[in-house]
């Protein structure tokens, strides 16, 4: 997921790569048709033979910015809240998913010309008002080598770069002693010359990187399976949007995430509600429900409570509590867009909610992500803004 899991956000794609690939939609984009779930659950098998995330798993970077060949799925994904010069709010999201084919240990010592050990899927959205602009792209690659001028698709650590075709997360960090996520670039475009949308964006981390769970390790059962988690919450974003041909400057902030894992849910999890918050007085906030493998047969929560200058603390099950309090009918579906989100020991309760409930991705695997406003439950005003992801309905 928020992906998702994390924000996951977005793991989706264990079975949303294979799906792609197999129906040769290389390098394709623009908005797809809605279809049914392709079931969530699934991200819980197919894991024999890669590496599990486990606690005490160390991390390392930049080489940790960078892919992870031994795991099954991983991601680089941000969102970002904007305005324009009127004030006017835009949301921004771009993702790249890895799905490695075959465990380490079943890949051929010299693969033929035609090997591809992984598979990539981009996905990238710009929402304003009721307007919503969706594409993806998929494509792959021979090894996770990720020499840019051969491959589609791939990422390096250093210099941190995350490409599928012309679609470029890439860092402008030369400095040794700097993270190599702390500025980048961002850049996508899609449809055409009428339709057009996409955006430029330079993104300034005003803080440090963020570990969730323990030291990087997010449980996302009771069963003590998970994966490593870290986030980017800090960036400053300027830049250009541009929606069905018009162009606009923008200012905001953004949030990344990173994360990797080998079995994301259990086969008693349908999917998961996905929240990444950015509050006025500086602190942030990233909160789960995964629907289904908690104790007792409930639902799993979690989270981090993030201080403005980077300090965490963890959320469990006890300090969290998500409850949906009403519905919108999207895609023939029933929603949960606004909710109650509750942290007693912060002595805080919201009321989040999504201004516009069009925010359905109907891409390979479809799934909801869309900005969120968060009120005080008690008065009414506005305390932040971020977004929220939610699969499997």
């Amino acid at each position: 997921m928020r992906h998702w899991l994390s924000r996951p956000r977005a793991a989706l794609l264990a079975t949303g790569l294979a799906i792609g690939l197999a129906s040769g939609l290389t390098g394709c984009e623009g908005e797809s048709s809605p279809t049914p779930s392709q079931g969530f659950a699934g991200l819980g098998a197919g894991a024999e033979g890669f590496r599990q995330a486990a606690p005490g798993t160390p991390l390392r970077f930049p080489e940790d910015h960078g892919p992870h060949p031994d795991y099954r799925i991983e991601w680089w994904y941000l969102t970002a809240n904007l305005e324009d010069a009127t004030g006017e709010p835009l949301g921004v999201q771009w993702t790249l998913f890895r799905q490695a084919q075959l465990p380490p240990a079943e890949r051929p010592e010299t693969p033929g010309p035609w090997a591809a050990s992984q598979l990539w899927m981009a996905h990238m959205a710009v929402s304003h008002g009721e307007t919503h602009r969706v594409a993806e792209r998929f494509a792959r690659s021979g090894s996770l080598a990720s020499d840019r001028e051969r491959d589609q698709a791939g990422v390096t650590a250093w210099p941190f770069r995350a490409w599928l075709d012309d679609w470029v997360l890439a860092s402008q960090v030369s400095e040794s002693g700097r993270d190599a996520l702390d500025r980048l670039t961002l850049s996508a475009r899609a449809g055409a010359e009428g339709s057009r949308f996409g955006y430029r964006l330079a993104l300034d981390a005003e803080g440090p990187l963020v570990r969730h769970g323990r030291n990087g390790f997010s449980q996302k059962a009771a069963d003590g399976q998970g994966s490593i988690y870290v986030s980017q919450p800090f960036y400053r974003v300027s830049g250009e949007v541009t929606l069905d041909g018009r162009s606009r400057q923008v200012t905001g902030h953004a949030w990344l995430d990173r994360e990797w894992s080998s079995q994301l849910l259990g086969p008693d999890q349908s999917g998961w509600d996905w929240f990444s918050l950015h509050l006025a007085d500086g602190h942030k906030l990233m909160a789960f429900r995964l629907r289904g493998g908690g104790d007792r047969g409930g639902d799993f929560l979690s989270g981090s409570w993030i201080t403005p200058d980077g300090k965490v603390t963890p959320l469990d099950d006890d300090a969290l509590d998500l409850t949906p309090l009403a519905t919108s009918a999207v895609a023939g579906r029933e929603l949960p867009t606004r909710w109650r989100l509750r942290i007693p020991e912060q002595d805080l309760d919201l009321v989040v909610e999504a201004p516009n409930a069009n925010r359905w991705m109907a891409t390979t695997v479809n799934y909801w992500e869309g900005e969120v406003i968060a009120l005080d439950r008690d008065s009414g005003d506005t305390l932040g803004e971020g977004y929220l992801e939610m699969t499997g309905y």
